[in-house]
This record gives C-alpha cells, sequence and structure tokens, in this order.
C-alpha cells in the first residue's frame, strides 16, 4: 500500500471520529479549550469551502489529508477517555445525519472570503 493510500485510509477513519467529537462537545464535563479546538475542528469539518480549493494540483488535498486529519487527532487527544468512549458509543447508536442548510453555507463563505481578503490586504 502507497504512502498517499494509508493516508487516506488514516483519513476516513478519522473523519468517523467527527461524530463522537460533536458529543464530546456537548459533554459539560470538557473544559473551555478543548471545546474551542472542537468547535474548530467541526466547523471545518463542516465547512462547504476548503482552506485549500481542491482543484490546485496536489496542494487543494493537503487539506483532506493532513489539516483536517490533524485537527481532528489533537481534539480527540484533548478529549479525557472517558467521555470520549462515551461519545464514541453514543455516535454509533445515534448517527447524526446533516441536512443542507444553505444560510450556513453562504456563512461560511463569507467568513472565508473575509479572511482572504483580510491576508491579501495584510501581505500588499
Amino acid at each position: 500500500m502507497g504512502l498517499l493510500a494509508t493516508l487516506k485510509t488514516k483519513s476516513k477513519h478519522l473523519k468517523k471520529e467527527i461524530t463522537a467529537i460533536y458529543y464530546a462537545y456537548q459533554h459539560p464535563k470538557v473544559s473551555r479549550l478543548p471545546r474551542m479546538i472542537m468547535l474548530f475542528t467541526l466547523g471545518y469539518a463542516l465547512s462547504p469551502v476548503d482552506l485549500i480549493p481542491d482543484f490546485i494540483p496536489i496542494f487543494g488535498y493537503l487539506d483532506d489529508l493532513i489539516i483536517l486529519p490533524a485537527l481532528i487527532s489533537l481534539s480527540i487527544k484533548l478529549i479525557p477517555q472517558d467521555i470520549l468512549d462515551e461519545s464514541r458509543k453514543k455516535a454509533k447508536q445515534e448517527p447524526l445525519q446533516l441536512k443542507k442548510n444553505w444560510f450556513f453555507a453562504v456563512l461560511f463563505m463569507l467568513i472565508w472570503i473575509f479572511l482572504l481578503i483580510a491576508i491579501v490586504s495584510a501581505i500588499v
């Protein structure tokens, strides 16, 4: 198995943890810093807009293969083990089905556009 195939397999496994992270985020015993990192991870994972667009050769898949799995791994490491086990169990029993919500899609796109404009204006 090649490096790219291994990364894709590990990435798919980590993406299954998104629901467990969501349930852990809702747990009252999780402290503030892990909760903020989990919120950022969930927002990035569910955002319809990638930080690096997929149509850019090679670099377009960096967020899917490196950035998102790194955020998921960090979130998982910050969750206490008992809460993580409980959240994984709940994620298996009650998987989430997200509905398409155009309001949030537009909101995320506006946030990314604002960030892009801020970065470009800071560089120029």
